[in-house]
């Protein structure tokens, strides 16, 4: 919860900074950069959707695809981010 409130006072202060810290680097970031020099607002509206979706899919998982959401990690709500390689079984010599 607190978390959040962070990232929230961060986005209004620098949205492409929020974006970063919910999306990584990629297209999401790139566009809210474009949107945050093309105006202030739109870039808000853009880093808070996204917040909006990530912190949404973290309680609802089941939900499809976001419109205009190109990070995995938004998609997913961090879940699921990244892979882990399965453990290696031995088999035992005879």
């Amino acid at each position: 919860m607190i978390a959040a409130v962070l990232l929230i006072i961060l986005t209004i202060l620098l949205p492409p900074v929020g974006v970063y810290c919910v999306a990584g680097c990629g297209a999401d970031l790139l566009i809210n950069i474009c949107l945050t020099l093309l105006g202030y607002f739109p870039g808000h509206i853009h880093a808070f959707y996204l917040e909006y979706v990530y912190y949404n899919r973290r309680d609802f998982p089941e939900k499809g695809p976001a419109p205009g959401v190109y990070s995995q990690k938004v998609q997913t709500g961090g879940r699921g981010y990244g892979t882990v390689a399965p453990p290696v079984q031995q088999q035992a010599a005879i």
